[in-house]
Protein backbone atom coordinates (compact mmCIF):
# COMPACT_ATOMS: atom_id res chain seq x y z
CA UNK A 1 0.00 0.00 0.00
CA UNK A 2 1.34 3.59 -0.51
CA UNK A 3 2.93 5.50 2.16
CA UNK A 4 3.62 9.27 2.57
CA UNK A 5 5.13 11.09 5.06
CA UNK A 6 3.41 12.05 7.91
CA UNK A 7 4.19 16.13 7.54
CA UNK A 8 7.19 16.68 9.42
CA UNK A 9 6.82 13.79 11.58
CA UNK A 10 8.77 10.00 11.16
CA UNK A 11 6.05 8.52 10.13
CA UNK A 12 5.77 7.07 6.48
CA UNK A 13 1.80 6.38 6.84
CA UNK A 14 -0.05 4.53 4.81
CA UNK A 15 -3.32 6.29 2.85
CA UNK A 16 -5.75 4.00 4.69
CA UNK A 17 -5.83 3.88 8.19
CA UNK A 18 -8.32 2.00 10.23
CA UNK A 19 -10.36 3.82 12.36
CA UNK A 20 -11.81 2.16 15.43
CA UNK A 21 -15.10 3.73 16.20
CA UNK A 22 -17.07 0.92 15.05
CA UNK A 23 -15.31 -1.77 16.21
CA UNK A 24 -16.03 -0.37 19.96
CA UNK A 25 -19.88 0.92 19.64
CA UNK A 26 -20.85 -2.12 17.46
CA UNK A 27 -19.52 -4.31 20.10
CA UNK A 28 -17.60 -6.52 17.70
CA UNK A 29 -15.97 -9.36 19.11
CA UNK A 30 -12.08 -9.58 19.99
CA UNK A 31 -11.97 -12.83 17.35
CA UNK A 32 -13.32 -10.36 14.85
CA UNK A 33 -11.34 -7.82 15.70
CA UNK A 34 -8.29 -9.97 15.21
CA UNK A 35 -9.05 -11.02 12.04
CA UNK A 36 -9.76 -7.64 10.73
CA UNK A 37 -6.57 -6.34 12.21
CA UNK A 38 -4.41 -9.34 10.64
CA UNK A 39 -6.19 -8.48 7.59
CA UNK A 40 -5.54 -5.10 7.43
CA UNK A 41 -1.88 -5.17 8.26
CA UNK A 42 -1.46 -8.07 5.89
CA UNK A 43 -2.73 -5.37 3.13
CA UNK A 44 0.06 -3.12 4.20
CA UNK A 45 -2.01 -0.61 6.29
CA UNK A 46 -0.31 0.52 9.41
CA UNK A 47 -2.35 3.46 10.82
CA UNK A 48 -4.68 2.74 13.37
CA UNK A 49 -6.66 5.85 15.00
CA UNK A 50 -9.07 5.13 17.85
CA UNK A 51 -10.17 7.05 21.18
CA UNK A 52 -10.71 6.44 24.69
CA UNK A 53 -14.23 6.80 24.47
CA UNK A 54 -14.73 4.14 21.72
CA UNK A 55 -16.25 1.90 24.13
CA UNK A 56 -13.92 -1.32 24.28
CA UNK A 57 -11.63 -0.92 21.10
CA UNK A 58 -8.69 0.13 22.36
CA UNK A 59 -8.75 -2.79 24.32
CA UNK A 60 -10.14 -4.51 21.10
CA UNK A 61 -7.34 -3.26 19.13
CA UNK A 62 -4.36 -3.73 22.03
CA UNK A 63 -5.39 -7.21 22.66
CA UNK A 64 -5.38 -7.92 18.56
CA UNK A 65 -2.04 -6.12 17.92
CA UNK A 66 -0.19 -8.24 20.17
CA UNK A 67 3.12 -9.37 18.72
CA UNK A 68 2.67 -7.08 15.49
CA UNK A 69 2.84 -3.69 17.51
CA UNK A 70 6.34 -2.96 15.78
CA UNK A 71 4.09 -3.07 12.19
CA UNK A 72 2.12 -0.08 12.90
CA UNK A 73 1.35 3.62 14.36
CA UNK A 74 -1.27 3.73 16.94
CA UNK A 75 -2.97 6.92 17.33
CA UNK A 76 -5.80 7.72 19.96
CA UNK A 77 -7.27 10.73 21.46
CA UNK A 78 -8.51 12.15 24.92
CA UNK A 79 -10.46 14.73 26.29
CA UNK A 80 -13.92 12.29 26.23
CA UNK A 81 -13.32 9.75 29.00
CA UNK A 82 -15.80 6.67 28.88
CA UNK A 83 -18.90 6.75 30.32
CA UNK A 84 -18.66 10.28 31.32
CA UNK A 85 -21.41 12.81 29.81
CA UNK A 86 -19.20 16.01 29.27
CA UNK A 87 -15.43 16.38 28.40
CA UNK A 88 -13.10 17.33 30.78
CA UNK A 89 -9.74 19.03 29.85
CA UNK A 90 -8.48 19.54 33.14
CA UNK A 91 -4.43 18.92 32.31
CA UNK A 92 -4.55 15.72 35.28
CA UNK A 93 -7.80 14.01 33.89
CA UNK A 94 -5.79 14.18 30.26
CA UNK A 95 -2.89 12.65 31.86
CA UNK A 96 -4.81 9.98 33.94
CA UNK A 97 -6.68 9.36 30.44
CA UNK A 98 -3.51 8.99 28.26
CA UNK A 99 -2.53 6.30 31.03
CA UNK A 100 -5.35 4.45 31.12
CA UNK A 101 -5.28 4.27 27.03
CA UNK A 102 -1.52 2.64 27.21
CA UNK A 103 -2.80 0.01 29.68
CA UNK A 104 -5.67 -0.77 27.24
CA UNK A 105 -3.68 -0.80 24.01
CA UNK A 106 -0.97 -2.75 25.64
CA UNK A 107 1.95 -0.41 24.52
CA UNK A 108 4.76 1.74 26.69
CA UNK A 109 4.17 4.77 24.19
CA UNK A 110 1.66 5.66 21.73
CA UNK A 111 2.87 7.39 18.10
CA UNK A 112 0.35 10.07 18.35
CA UNK A 113 -1.89 11.24 21.30
CA UNK A 114 -4.80 13.75 19.96
CA UNK A 115 -7.12 16.40 21.90
CA UNK A 116 -10.57 14.68 20.76
CA UNK A 117 -12.60 17.65 19.45
CA UNK A 118 -11.93 20.12 22.25
CA UNK A 119 -13.31 23.73 21.85
CA UNK A 120 -11.79 26.68 20.69
CA UNK A 121 -11.91 27.98 24.00
CA UNK A 122 -10.08 25.41 25.81
CA UNK A 123 -7.43 25.53 22.83
CA UNK A 124 -6.47 29.48 23.96
CA UNK A 125 -6.74 28.65 27.19
CA UNK A 126 -3.70 26.00 26.65
CA UNK A 127 -3.63 24.00 29.59
CA UNK A 128 -4.94 21.04 27.26
CA UNK A 129 -2.44 21.13 24.95
CA UNK A 130 0.65 21.70 27.70
CA UNK A 131 -0.53 18.21 29.02
CA UNK A 132 -0.17 16.61 26.06
CA UNK A 133 2.99 18.46 25.66
CA UNK A 134 3.72 16.94 29.62
CA UNK A 135 2.95 13.51 27.78
CA UNK A 136 5.39 13.80 25.25
CA UNK A 137 8.11 14.81 27.30
CA UNK A 138 7.43 12.06 29.67
CA UNK A 139 7.95 9.63 26.60
CA UNK A 140 3.76 8.26 26.30
CA UNK A 141 3.62 9.40 23.09
CA UNK A 142 6.34 10.81 20.60
CA UNK A 143 4.12 13.23 18.62
CA UNK A 144 1.32 15.29 19.54
CA UNK A 145 -2.03 16.11 17.50
CA UNK A 146 -5.54 17.85 17.27
CA UNK A 147 -9.18 16.36 15.99
CA UNK A 148 -11.42 18.46 14.80
CA UNK A 149 -13.21 21.15 12.61
CA UNK A 150 -13.81 24.55 11.82
CA UNK A 151 -12.46 27.61 13.55
CA UNK A 152 -11.02 25.59 16.43
CA UNK A 153 -8.84 23.22 14.05
CA UNK A 154 -7.61 26.64 12.31
CA UNK A 155 -6.23 28.04 15.63
CA UNK A 156 -4.79 24.22 16.46
CA UNK A 157 -2.72 24.99 12.94
CA UNK A 158 -1.98 28.33 13.52
CA UNK A 159 -0.97 27.88 16.96
CA UNK A 160 2.52 25.50 15.73
CA UNK A 161 1.99 23.65 18.62
CA UNK A 162 0.81 20.44 17.14
CA UNK A 163 2.64 18.12 15.01
CA UNK A 164 -0.99 16.72 13.36
CA UNK A 165 -4.28 17.77 12.41
CA UNK A 166 -7.36 15.16 12.12
CA UNK A 167 -10.49 16.86 10.39
CA UNK A 168 -13.33 16.25 8.17
CA UNK A 169 -12.64 15.79 4.59
CA UNK A 170 -14.95 14.05 2.40
CA UNK A 171 -17.30 14.21 -0.68
CA UNK A 172 -19.67 15.84 1.90
CA UNK A 173 -17.27 17.61 4.06
CA UNK A 174 -14.90 20.35 2.23
CA UNK A 175 -14.57 22.82 4.82
CA UNK A 176 -11.51 22.08 5.41
CA UNK A 177 -10.30 22.13 2.05
CA UNK A 178 -10.13 26.30 2.36
CA UNK A 179 -9.98 26.93 5.74
CA UNK A 180 -7.34 24.57 7.17
CA UNK A 181 -5.67 22.71 4.71
CA UNK A 182 -3.59 24.76 2.99
CA UNK A 183 -1.92 26.33 5.90
CA UNK A 184 -1.68 22.59 6.98
CA UNK A 185 0.02 21.96 4.04
CA UNK A 186 2.57 25.23 4.50
CA UNK A 187 3.72 24.24 7.77
CA UNK A 188 4.16 20.29 7.03
CA UNK A 189 1.65 19.18 9.76
CA UNK A 190 0.55 15.79 9.11
CA UNK A 191 -3.10 15.75 8.10
CA UNK A 192 -5.39 12.29 8.82
CA UNK A 193 -8.46 12.63 6.96
CA UNK A 194 -11.75 11.18 9.29
CA UNK A 195 -14.97 10.22 8.06
CA UNK A 196 -13.71 9.77 4.19
CA UNK A 197 -16.49 7.92 2.97
CA UNK A 198 -19.03 10.04 4.68
CA UNK A 199 -20.09 7.33 6.36
CA UNK A 200 -21.38 6.20 3.42
CA UNK A 201 -24.82 7.92 4.11
CA UNK A 202 -25.83 7.63 0.36
CA UNK A 203 -26.66 3.95 0.76
CA UNK A 204 -29.52 4.81 2.17
CA UNK A 205 -33.15 5.14 0.23
CA UNK A 206 -34.66 6.98 3.10
CA UNK A 207 -33.45 9.04 5.81
CA UNK A 208 -31.94 7.02 8.51
CA UNK A 209 -32.91 7.08 12.22
CA UNK A 210 -29.51 6.81 13.66
CA UNK A 211 -27.77 10.52 13.83
CA UNK A 212 -24.76 9.19 13.15
CA UNK A 213 -25.66 9.66 9.32
CA UNK A 214 -28.49 11.70 9.03
CA UNK A 215 -26.41 14.94 8.43
CA UNK A 216 -24.67 13.29 5.50
CA UNK A 217 -27.24 12.05 3.96
CA UNK A 218 -29.26 15.30 4.11
CA UNK A 219 -26.32 16.73 2.11
CA UNK A 220 -25.54 14.41 -0.55
CA UNK A 221 -29.67 13.99 -1.56
CA UNK A 222 -28.91 17.97 -1.57
CA UNK A 223 -25.20 17.45 -3.34
CA UNK A 224 -26.92 14.87 -5.82
CA UNK A 225 -23.19 13.57 -7.31
CA UNK A 226 -24.22 11.35 -9.86
CA UNK A 227 -21.52 8.44 -9.12
CA UNK A 228 -23.52 7.90 -6.20
CA UNK A 229 -26.10 6.29 -8.36
CA UNK A 230 -23.90 3.70 -9.35
CA UNK A 231 -22.41 0.41 -8.09
CA UNK A 232 -21.54 0.59 -4.67
CA UNK A 233 -18.26 -0.50 -4.60
CA UNK A 234 -18.22 2.51 -7.88
CA UNK A 235 -19.18 5.05 -5.43
CA UNK A 236 -16.78 4.18 -2.41
CA UNK A 237 -13.93 3.90 -4.55
CA UNK A 238 -14.51 7.59 -6.29
CA UNK A 239 -15.43 9.05 -2.72
CA UNK A 240 -12.02 7.70 -1.24
CA UNK A 241 -10.20 8.61 -4.52
CA UNK A 242 -11.43 12.03 -4.03
CA UNK A 243 -10.32 12.40 -0.12
CA UNK A 244 -6.81 10.95 -1.00
CA UNK A 245 -6.61 13.55 -3.61
CA UNK A 246 -6.94 16.45 -2.04
CA UNK A 247 -3.46 18.44 -1.21
CA UNK A 248 -1.87 17.84 2.11
CA UNK A 249 -3.87 14.57 3.01
CA UNK A 250 -1.68 11.90 3.86
CA UNK A 251 -3.61 8.84 5.58
CA UNK A 252 -7.72 8.02 5.63
CA UNK A 253 -9.67 6.69 8.40
CA UNK A 254 -11.56 4.06 7.40
CA UNK A 255 -13.93 2.72 9.66
CA UNK A 256 -15.38 -0.84 9.26
CA UNK A 257 -16.35 -4.73 10.92
CA UNK A 258 -15.83 -6.65 7.57
CA UNK A 259 -12.03 -8.07 7.56
CA UNK A 260 -12.68 -7.88 2.97
CA UNK A 261 -13.17 -4.76 3.21
CA UNK A 262 -9.57 -3.44 3.17
CA UNK A 263 -8.35 -5.28 0.24
CA UNK A 264 -11.59 -3.32 -1.75
CA UNK A 265 -10.07 -0.36 -0.44
CA UNK A 266 -6.92 -1.11 -1.33
CA UNK A 267 -7.99 -1.77 -5.26
CA UNK A 268 -9.18 1.47 -4.83
CA UNK A 269 -6.63 3.52 -4.14
CA UNK A 270 -4.57 1.54 -6.71
CA UNK A 271 -6.49 2.94 -9.38
CA UNK A 272 -4.99 5.72 -8.66
CA UNK A 273 -6.07 9.64 -8.76
CA UNK A 274 -9.45 10.82 -10.07
CA UNK A 275 -9.30 12.25 -12.65
CA UNK A 276 -8.41 16.33 -12.71
CA UNK A 277 -11.45 16.93 -14.23
CA UNK A 278 -13.67 14.77 -12.00
CA UNK A 279 -12.48 16.14 -8.82
CA UNK A 280 -13.11 19.64 -10.41
CA UNK A 281 -16.82 18.39 -10.76
CA UNK A 282 -17.14 17.70 -7.11
CA UNK A 283 -15.62 20.41 -5.56
CA UNK A 284 -17.51 23.01 -8.26
CA UNK A 285 -20.69 21.09 -7.07
CA UNK A 286 -19.79 21.58 -3.19
CA UNK A 287 -19.09 25.51 -3.90
CA UNK A 288 -22.82 25.56 -5.68
CA UNK A 289 -24.71 23.93 -2.88
CA UNK A 290 -22.93 23.86 0.46
CA UNK A 291 -23.80 26.77 3.22
CA UNK A 292 -22.13 27.89 6.54
CA UNK A 293 -23.86 25.61 8.55
CA UNK A 294 -21.98 22.19 6.37
CA UNK A 295 -19.29 22.36 8.63
CA UNK A 296 -17.35 18.92 9.94
CA UNK A 297 -18.91 16.13 11.72
CA UNK A 298 -17.91 15.44 15.65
Amino acid sequence: MERRRLGSTDMAASVLGFGGSEIGYRRVGPRTVARLLGSALDAGLNVIDTAECYEDSEALIGRAIGSRRRECYLFTKCGHARGEARADWRPAALLRSIERSLRRLATDYLDLIQLHSCSLAELRRGDAIAALERARERGWARYIGYSGDGEAARYAVECGRFDTLQSSVSIADQEAIDLTLPLARARRMGVIAKRPLANVAWRYARNPAEPYYQAYWSRLRRLGYPFLRGAGDTAVATALRFTLGVPGVHTAIVGTTKPARWQQNAAARRAGALPAAAFERIRARWREVADASWVGQV
